[in-house]
């Protein structure tokens, strides 16, 4: 299960960043307690989110461009840097007790300007941190591990200091937590990159990555999927404070324990994913996770008792995180290397682009026809989509057969994206 922390590169940046993602999730919860304290409104928590990441959303497919160009471990460092200026800016103004929402809505946009250059150069830095290939699925079951149990103790951790001193402390602890990730960074030993050769124009190669993707069905499949599901599912978190607040009559701690049940059930998925030695079946079980999170999501709209909704929350986390990971796992297998920071910013625009447009729609209509209605919607949608992925299935698995036996997935008689006809 944890084979791929044999890699000394890939050791170091695991550590180092599920210190600094327990901060990152502290300021996520704290940002959005804050948000809905001064201004008890859903609709600003929805322009919060939006204005955190639409900006992935538009300058991913650039940052995925020059990810393919430039050293991603620089890239990174920067990037990481940046983040530190962010967190330590909201403490800073946090603390001294003049924070406004403009201070956060500006902030948090400037925090989506260096997530679309950070997140597709993370997830392509990962193959160079992992030299066996083989390892890779492991990588990146265990990156979503990291990711999620920092999600599990970050959010319960931030609903208790919450209480206790305030937002301004979760924000000062993640930008100390930074600290953590740039010295693994810089600790690295990594072969000299290679000279880049000279490249088109950006646009030229923006266009090269949009067909690339456009035309290879499994790819577009997977990435429309994780579009869809992050347009009408994932923006369930941003109306997590008034379910907390309203329809289950708690406060930050009851927000915290609804964010930390997710984060059980994601890590509980991201450790199921880990203990796999293969992609195959990883399409099936893309279709099941899914099923499972907009399921999850329409059973937690009816729940109005705290210990269900956990439940519920448990589910829904793990769904989401499986359906994420096993689609970033499919894309890092089958992309072609010289597109694969392009291919990986598609899918951070994917993922973390269209969330800003769920997070705006989520905010309007759980002001109009109220959270649980909103979150209803977004579940049966994510079911349609699965459904729709589903009936496709078939014919993708039969256009991923061939690469699969060119890598050595599989054997000469088998069927790609996820089963074999070999019984044996």
């Amino acid at each position: 299960m944890g084979r791929a922390l044999l890699h000394r590169n890939y050791r170091l940046f695991f550590f180092g960043q599920g210190i600094s993602l327990i901060g990152t999730w502290l300021t996520r919860v704290a940002t959005s307690w804050l948000v809905y304290r001064l201004t008890d409104s859903a609709l600003m928590l929805g322009l919060v989110s939006f204005a955190g990441q639409i900006p992935t959303f538009f300058l991913a497919p650039f940052g995925g461009v020059l990810v393919d160009r430039w050293d991603r471990h620089r890239m990174l460092v920067v990037t990481q840097a940046l983040a530190m200026v962010q967190s330590a800016l909201l403490a800073f103004f946090s603390l001294t007790h003049t924070i406004t929402v403009a201070h956060v809505l500006a902030l948090s946009a400037f925090q989506g300007v260096i997530n679309a250059f950070d997140t597709p150069a993370r997830q392509a830095f990962v193959v160079e941190m992992v030299e066996d290939r083989a390892d890779l699925p492991n990588a990146i079951a265990l990156n979503s591990s990291m990711v999620n149990a920092a999600r599990l103790l970050g959010p319960s951790v931030a609903g208790v200091l919450i209480a206790a001193v305030g937002e301004g402390t979760c924000f000062l602890i993640d930008a100390i937590s930074y600290i953590a990730v740039l010295a693994s960074l810089l600790m690295m030993r990594l072969q000299p990159a290679a000279p880049t050769a000279a490249r088109s124009r950006i646009l030229a190669d923006l266009h090269e990555g949009l067909r690339y993707v456009a035309s290879f069905a499994p790819i577009r499949a997977i990435l429309l999927l994780l579009a869809l599901v992050s347009l009408a599912g994932v923006p369930y978190a941003v109306l997590m404070p008034i379910f907390a607040a309203r329809v289950l009559g708690g406060g930050p701690h009851s927000l915290g324990l609804l964010m930390g049940a997710s984060g059980i059930g994601a890590v509980a998925g991201a450790l199921l994913l880990a203990s796999r030695r293969s992609v195959l079946g990883l399409g099936r079980m893309l279709v099941i996770a899914g099923a499972l999170f907009g399921a999850g999501l329409v059973a937690f709209s009816f729940s109005r008792w705290l210990p269900l909704s956990i439940l519920l929350m448990v589910i829904v986390g793990g769904g989401m995180m499986v359906q994420m990971a096993a689609s970033n796992t499919l894309l890092q297998t089958l992309v072609d290397e010289d597109k694969r920071g392009r291919v990986m910013s598609f899918y951070t625009m994917a993922f973390f682009g269209m969330a800003p447009f769920g997070s705006l729609v989520a905010g309007w209509l759980g002001a109009r026809v109220g959270a649980p209605m909103t979150v209803r919607l977004g579940g049966f949608l994510t079911l349609v989509g699965v459904a729709l992925f589903l009936r496709k299935l078939p014919a993708l698995r039969r256009v991923v057969r061939p690469i699969y036996v060119k890598l050595g997935i599989l054997p000469e008689i088998a069927s790609g994206l996820g089963q074999t006809t070999n019984k044996q």
